[in-house]
């Protein structure tokens, strides 16, 4: 996907906003450039904020010629959630606008909270829909703004946790966009009444027992009553935290090109880096992997004893939301919650979805390549993701071969070992991730049109499809 058109840091204004659709247009060309000839999909909840996104949306859709579409994930955790998206459903036919349902069932890990489990549920639905350079939209504004920068200064965080969320941010394959964060609440409310559209309220948002709610309701109030306009000039700061934070992340790709290693850093990189900047190097590298990032004391155990052990200790650290281990002069970084608790196998049609999100993290994917291993002509559509469990065999060209001999030749740590996505069809192991592939399937002999391979990403997919 092309570059955006323009960096965070220039993004948030102090110019007053009155949203409307061709306020929104102006906004999107800033982030994209352009949007004719795009594909674009709302996260969709049916409330106000997402509601006043798809019909802006929705009005520029012919003048702008992109393509929209909307997607509402069903968490199923409240009585009412069956009825919101068949709500969901009427506004997106309302507007004309093709809306799909998405249905979940929310099993919080160990230590993990519902509200975090929903929210990391929902993103992996999401991503998983998303079809070849789809662009995802949410309507975050400026009060979430406000409220996401409080909530990570009374957590103690850092340059990138105060910096909140970023108007463009890559995700996975393709963009996450959060085009209204100069917009109130209030502003699209007005929209929707003014177009006579409704929307629904979860009532879960009146809960103060959850720290979000709580700021919104009780906090937030009184801020207003004295500095009216400190989720304005809030925003303003994360914009210059973001463009702070860009510089520290250009500075951690720096050093973290010498230490890289496939899917794990070199120990012996990370050493020769002076603390501060080691530390920076890893904070980067920990959410380029998907993960949550450890609080000050972890990391200092990561940055100190752990790299400074000897190479056969094999010493690891987790918080909640990650962990790192350590394989001679290789440092791994996984979700080993994920890991704890296998998942059913995920359904993969890889002609629509060339991507695939794995629930423990990373990506699956299948480009073409005209050099490629795989036969394409060969492949079902429709396979099959599954974990490891242990005893599996394959289908080798001398006869069946266990799976657990194939991969201790391939270099990989213990714990990759068993977090290795399997393919299959109709029981039969057909790939193991990027790493093997069914004699049945392989590419001998067909032309480069009818070519593809298959890609592990540890950490995230990126884009390069098959059409």
């Amino acid at each position: 996907m092309a570059a955006a058109a323009a960096t965070d840091s220039t993004l948030e204004t102090a110019a007053p906003v009155r949203f409307d659709a061709a306020w929104l247009a102006a906004r999107l060309r800033v982030l994209l450039g352009t949007v004719r000839g795009r594909r674009l999909c709302v996260a969709y909840s049916g409330g106000v904020d997402s509601g006043a996104l798809l019909a802006a949306l929705a009005t520029l859709r012919a003048r702008e010629r992109f393509v929209l579409r909307a997607l509402h994930v069903d968490h199923r955790l409240q009585p009412q959630s069956a009825q919101w998206a068949r709500h969901a459903r009427l506004l997106a036919r309302r507007l004309r606008v093709p809306c799909r349902i998405i249905e979940l069932t929310i099993q919080p890990r160990r230590g993990e909270s519902l509200e975090a489990a929903a929210r990391a549920a929902r993103y992996r639905a999401l991503a998983g829909q998303l079809a070849g350079d789809e662009l995802l939209l949410t309507a975050h504004h400026q009060e979430d703004q406000f409220e996401t920068m409080l909530l990570a200064l009374l957590r103690g965080s850092g340059v990138r946790g105060l910096a909140a969320m970023r108007a463009l941010t890559a995700r996975g394959h393709t963009w996450l966009l959060r085009p209204l964060l100069p917009v109130t609440r209030a502003q699209l409310e007005q929209y929707m009444r003014g177009r006579g559209l409704d929307w629904s309220e979860d009532p879960s948002n009146a809960d103060q027992r959850f720290d979000r709610n709580y700021l919104r309701q009780t906090v937030l109030p009184l801020i207003r009553q004295r500095w009216p306009a400190a989720a304005a000039t809030a925003g303003r700061s994360a914009a210059h935290l973001a463009e702070a934070q860009a510089l520290l992340g250009a500075l951690a790709g720096a050093s973290l090109q010498p230490a890289r290693d496939g899917a794990a850093l070199r120990v012996s990189a990370l050493r020769r880096l002076p603390l501060p900047q080691r530390r920076n190097a890893l904070r980067q590298w920990i959410g380029e992997r998907g993960l949550q990032l450890p609080d000050h004391r972890r990391l200092r155990e990561i940055c100190g004893p752990m790299l400074a052990s000897k190479d056969d200790a094999l010493p690891r650290v987790s918080w909640r939301g990650g962990e790192l281990r350590r394989y001679a002069d290789r440092l791994f970084a996984f979700d080993a919650a994920a890991a704890a608790n296998p998942r059913p196998p995920e359904r993969w049609d890889w002609r629509a979805q060339p991507w695939l999100a794995l629930a423990g993290g990373g990506a699956l994917g299948l480009v073409c390549d005209r050099h490629g291993d795989v036969r394409l002509s060969a492949l079902p559509r429709l396979l099959s993701v599954h974990q490891r469990r242990g005893g599996e065999r394959l289908h080798a060209s001398a006869g069946r071969v266990a799976l657990k001999d194939v991969l201790q030749v391939q270099g990989l740590a213990p714990w990759e070992r068993a977090a290795v996505p399997l393919i299959m069809h109709s029981g039969r192991i057909i790939a193991v991730a990027d790493l093997w592939l069914d004699p049945a399937y392989r590419a001998a002999g067909a032309a480069a049109l009818e070519r593809g391979r298959f890609r592990w990403r540890r950490g995230g997919a990126q884009r390069d499809d098959c059409d």
